[in-house]
């Protein structure tokens, strides 16, 4: 009966009619076959949200790293075993400024010329180039708190949200420079009568936790940067008292440990005259109350990352969200005669980092691979499958996060002021200066860096000539124009006057 209907139809239409029926159902055809297409090329499952944990000045003092047997992070214990944790991570700089600037930019220290706190990073920085404003030109809510770029640096066009102001116990934070405060030499260590609620970083870990339980209708990139353990040490006194002072271990020391550094790399250690401030204090009594404050200001951040951890567990996009976490560089408790950072070592350079990435981590994998963090801003975009800008100079690790025992070369690589270096592997160190000055490190057989074999003649040559080959061959001016690294220039002064 149909057919008899169509046919009378086309005999009514004529020959052009047909014609034009018979195209207009090859176009039907066409425009289904397209739609079908598209259909299936659609992503079944959304692009993964970010919770982005940054810590300030937290080295290697953590539990899983087995580095310091004092400390006590359950919580950082407890995310490292939910994913990837390395133990081989270092900083791009060795100071808060450039190294954020190089991690959120994408950028080494020698690629901007932001080598120090004193070079702003704004100027030769653009907004358009950052991590977050990556993820937002992405279609992602990018939003944050507490300390990512330097002095919590906020810039519109990086962010959807950004905490400011509020009830963050800045009193609290003031109260250490007080004249009642507590000092170990220059330190501030001030315990505090305050609750933890009254702390910053109490109001950056809740603005995180808002965010993370919110209903959004786009995916998500939400910034957490606790400030502490950076100075000052003041924490609520019940953090002090996991740590009484008479069972506060000194960190392993030579008192000749200088003898064999090159004249850089000694300014470096003795320049800010902590130590011997500490010493002539209260000798190593003041040493161990130092020690004490930093690991009690270590187990305040790490009850934070557990409240960011249990309100991970709770919101509902957990299974579709990637946590990474980092410290912006190490810290010196007295090793080498040197505290905070500011040097190209061991301690000031290493720090924890994680992964837990759905999907792909499998939960406690170690990986004893080197990485730096110029690896962090394209393995997110490797990661939420968006491009890589081409100004990016980091390389991404998904696969080692896949499989962390696989085979991996590339060094990390520390910038400290304009042309200072240091390359790690998984067994070396080696250390250039601008003034040609040399640090060459067995890392297997001298972990605490106690013999430099460029002063020897010693190690596997090998090694060192592959190590320096792989020196950043791009040094700019301080952005500024002034010296990326104001104690570096003292101390040219000082050594060729």
């Amino acid at each position: 009966m149909v057919k008899s209907r169509i046919d009378a139809i086309l005999r009514h239409l004529g020959q052009y009619g047909r014609l034009l029926m018979k195209h207009t159902l090859k176009i039907l055809s066409a425009i289904v076959f397209v739609a079908m297409a598209v259909a299936a090329a659609e992503p079944s499952v959304k692009r993964p949200n970010v919770l982005f944990i940054a810590v300030d000045d937290l080295n290697h003092w953590v539990g899983y790293l087995g580095r310091n047997s004092q400390t006590q992070t359950p919580n950082i214990d407890r995310l490292a075993k939910r994913g990837v944790w390395f133990t081989r991570s270092y900083c791009a700089a060795p100071v808060c400024n450039p190294s954020r600037a190089a991690l959120m930019s994408g950028l080494r220290p020698g690629t901007s010329g932001v080598y120090d706190n004193n070079n702003k990073f704004q100027p030769v920085i653009p907004e358009g180039i950052t991590l977050t404003t990556q993820f937002r030109k992405a279609g992602y809510y990018v939003c944050g708190a507490g300390k990512i770029f330097h002095s919590s640096v906020y810039r519109p066009g990086e962010w959807d949200d950004w905490l400011k102001g509020g009830k963050h116990g800045k009193k609290a934070e003031e109260d250490d420079a007080t004249p009642t405060g507590v000092f170990a030499g220059k330190l501030p260590i001030t315990p505090m009568s305050c609750r933890d609620e009254e702390m910053p970083d109490y109001a950056f870990v809740d603005y995180a936790i808002a965010q993370l339980n919110k209903k959004h209708d786009k995916p998500i990139f939400v910034a957490c940067g606790l400030t502490k353990p950076h100075l000052p040490w003041s924490v609520p006194q019940k953090y002090y008292d996991k740590f009484p002072l008479e069972a506060i271990q000194l960190p392993p020391y030579k008192e000749d440990d200088l003898d064999d550094l090159p004249p850089m790399a000694l300014h470096m250690a003795t320049r800010s005259g902590d130590h011997e401030a500490i010493l002539k204090q209260g000798g190593t009594n003041t040493w161990k109350q130092a020690i004490q404050a930093y690991l009690a200001t270590i187990s305040f951040c790490d009850t934070m990352v557990g409240r960011l951890l249990d309100a991970y567990d709770q919101s509902p996009e957990r299974d579709n969200t990637i946590i990474c976490f980092w410290s912006d560089h190490g810290w010196h408790l007295g090793e080498k005669h040197h505290w905070r950072k500011f040097a190209l070592w061991e301690e000031a350079t290493r720090a924890p980092h994680i992964w837990v990435v759905p999907g792909l981590t499998k939960p406690d994998s170690r990986c004893d691979r080197t990485v730096d963090y110029m690896s962090i801003y394209p393995t997110l975009m490797d990661l939420c499958g968006l491009q890589k800008p081409s100004h990016v100079q980091g390389v991404s690790i998904r696969d080692l996060l896949a499989k962390p025992d696989m085979a991996w070369s590339l060094p990390a690589v520390t910038t400290y002021g304009q042309d200072n270096h240091s390359m790690r592997s998984e067994g070396w160190r080696y250390t250039r200066y601008s003034d040609g000055g040399e640090e060459f490190y067995n890392e297997t057989d001298d972990p605490y860096e106690w013999t430099n074999l460029a002063k020897k003649g010693g190690g596997d040559l090998s090694v060192k000539m592959e190590l320096s080959s792989q020196l950043p061959k791009e040094n700019k001016p301080p952005a500024g124009g002034k010296q990326g690294n104001s104690e570096v220039k003292k101390a040219k002064k000082k050594l060729n006057p």
